[in-house]
């Protein structure tokens, strides 16, 4: 028989793990030939999520807990279930049921008749999502997939079924700051998709804010690319083309009409303007720094405090 493992992060999910493992238990009872373990991963929760996790491992013992000394964050949590995986195939799904479980039986069933290595959940559409966070979130994708050349589609989840050869190539890459959606893309491998109909959270609140969102965003790109470098690079030498062309008009016209002390207003904006992209410039290349330190300190991206897990 095989055995599917299902990796699930969670952060302060009390509301939403009764629900996800019952629809999960009636799901996999409905694929026939194939064990179990689900893998939750508690990323450092504030509320009752180890505990009710702790309930449902005696209750359950192919339900499997990793908890965190602190929060890590989801990238963090889910490298940590994908190494405690032992499943031929494995799943990432979230707690909060947007991750439709239902969608395992045709993910399985396609990634055994089609022979492919990954079965990805897509949503074809963002029903329920503030359209200024849709909006955004559909240009990311449009720009992360041009600049670092990476085939991830719009709508694209977390949410998918691999094979343990595809698994074993993401945890070869050892590099510390981990956009997990990109490193699958960079693999490679036969790829499917499955699309449905967004689904809203059932239980509990997002962990989600614009912001965080945003900058989840800006660490993917830079995580997988050096365009913003390369950007800088052309705003630098524009922006001197710009300069040598004032120098040359400045010159002719104090040789025309003398040199009459004006424009101090406009000069001040032009410093202004030039001073900011300067220091956005300073901020792309400090982002670039950032992750390199971090690599070079070579600390754990996560710790392991108590898992009923035996390694």
């Amino acid at each position: 028989m095989k055995l599917i493992s299902i990796v699930v992060p969670c952060y302060n999910e009390e509301e939403s793990i009764p629900s996800f493992y019952k629809e999960c238990i009636n799901v996999i009872k409905k694929i026939k030939n194939v064990k179990y373990e689900i893998i939750f991963v508690n990323d450092g929760s504030k509320d009752n999520t180890l505990n009710i996790l702790k309930k449902y491992s005696k209750i359950d013992s192919n339900v499997k807990y990793i908890s965190f000394s602190r929060n890590f964050g989801k990238e963090a949590a889910m490298l940590a279930g994908l190494k405690y995986a032992n499943g031929d195939y494995i799943t990432l799904m979230d707690a909060d049921l947007q991750d439709p479980p239902h969608l395992l039986i045709e993910m399985y069933s396609k990634i055994q008749k089609e022979k492919v290595d990954c079965v990805i959940a897509r949503r074809k559409n963002r029903i329920g999502e503030p359209k200024i966070r849709s909006f955004f979130a559909r240009k990311f994708y449009t720009i992360i997939s041009k600049m670092a050349k990476l085939n991830i589609a719009d709508g694209e989840r977390d949410f998918r079924l691999m094979t343990r050869q595809l698994l074993d190539s993401i945890l070869e890459l050892n590099e510390y700051n981990r956009f997990f959606k990109g490193l699958f893309s960079y693999v490679g491998y036969n790829v499917e998709y499955i699309e449905y109909s967004n689904v809203l959270r059932k239980n509990g609140k997002t962990k989600w804010s614009f912001f965080s969102l945003l900058k989840y965003g800006i660490e993917g790109i830079v995580s997988f690319s050096t365009m913003p470098l390369i950007i800088s690079t052309f705003i630098g030498l524009i922006f001197f083309i710009i300069s040598v062309i004032f120098v040359i008009v400045i010159f002719v016209k104090t040789l025309i009409y003398g040199d009459p002390v004006a424009g101090w207003p406009s000069l001040a904006c032009i410093i202004l303007f030039s001073s900011g992209i300067q220091l956005l410039c300073f901020g792309i290349m400090g982002e670039y720094l950032a992750k390199l330190y971090l690599e070079t300190k070579s600390r754990p991206i996560y710790i392991v405090k108590e898992t009923n897990i035996n390694r």
